[in-house]
């Protein structure tokens, strides 16, 4: 299949590489062109614009930072409906609002095309193995026509509803997470006058009913920060991280939710991040709270 990729950061490199490998034709766009290299390397088509990146591919695929980006990129003068899209399949993976999904899907049927939108769960790991949770929310027939490459991608792929619902089901995944590894931060400082060393603690956690499955992947990372190594390849950043916690509040308020373990956690990760670094992997906010002097 003929497949255009638009937003090639590191998840959307993965997924390009993916799809290169089980056999797809790719090509592929970015706001910034110095980041297509490692994709046309592997054997993907660069494009100048998401106008151009539309016009042969029978399946598009976006993965973009926020709502302003996704505008940009379908709306723009060259953007991905400035031409005829008629028949074609948009599958949007980025992390937004659900409203940015609906209203997004309305104008993508207005123009003769289907959108399915499918956030995933999971890390450029396993995006390049094909193993990523795919949450779908499509109506019945796009979402079966968006399945054969969703399959290639995902080890689990579950259709939640309507266009919005995936989009629901991804801040529902991700908020455990996102409280966890500040929950992880908290408990690493009560238990640090022990003087344990912090791999015996990270495998002691994840043998125990409170050990989230990232803590066996995550734990040795954490482990080696808080002996001041380093964290190993950044698979999802401080920054990314509080812009979820945001669209998080933002969705609970827009549905009358009181959710206060967010918003608390939220103003610790923003101190993590002006302590540390927005770039810095999202585990690091557990080891910048496990080593915080107290204010």
């Amino acid at each position: 299949m003929q497949i255009g990729i638009a937003g090639i950061g590191k998840m959307g490199a993965a997924i390009a590489q993916r799809l290169i490998e089980v056999g797809h034709k790719v090509t592929v766009w970015n706001r910034s062109a110095a980041k297509l290299k490692p994709v046309t390397d592997a054997g993907a088509t660069g494009v100048a614009s998401p106008l151009e990146l539309a016009k042969n591919a029978e399946a598009l695929i976006t993965i973009l930072s926020d709502a302003a980006a996704i505008d940009a990129v379908y709306h723009g003068a060259s953007g991905l409906l400035a031409g005829d899209v008629r028949g074609k399949l948009f599958i949007e993976m980025s992390t937004v609002e659900p409203k940015t999904e609906t209203a997004l899907a309305v104008k993508v049927r207005g123009k003769g095309a289907a959108l399915v939108e499918c956030p995933v769960g999971g890390s450029t790991g396993p995006a390049r193995q094909g193993k990523l949770i795919g949450l779908m929310g499509a109506e019945p027939a796009d979402a079966e026509r968006a399945r054969p490459v969703l399959d290639q991608l995902c080890r689990r792929l579950e259709h939640c509803g309507p266009v919005g619902s995936g989009a629901v089901m991804k801040l529902t995944i991700n908020m455990p997470l996102m409280i966890y590894w500040q929950a992880l931060g908290e408990a690493l400082a009560l238990c640090r006058p022990l003087g344990l060393d912090p791999a015996r603690i990270m495998e002691l956690l994840s043998d125990t009913s409170g050990g989230p499955n990232v803590l066996k992947v995550r734990g040795p990372a954490v482990a080696s920060m808080l002996k001041g190594g380093d964290s190993g390849p950044v698979t999802f950043n401080i920054d990314s991280a509080v812009k979820d916690l945001r669209i998080m509040l933002n969705e609970g308020r827009a549905r009358g939710l009181d959710l206060p373990l967010v918003e608390k956690t939220l103003a610790c990760y923003e101190e993590a991040r002006e302590k540390v670094s927005g770039a810095a992997e999202v585990s690091a906010v557990s080891v910048h709270w496990a080593t915080r002097a107290m204010p």
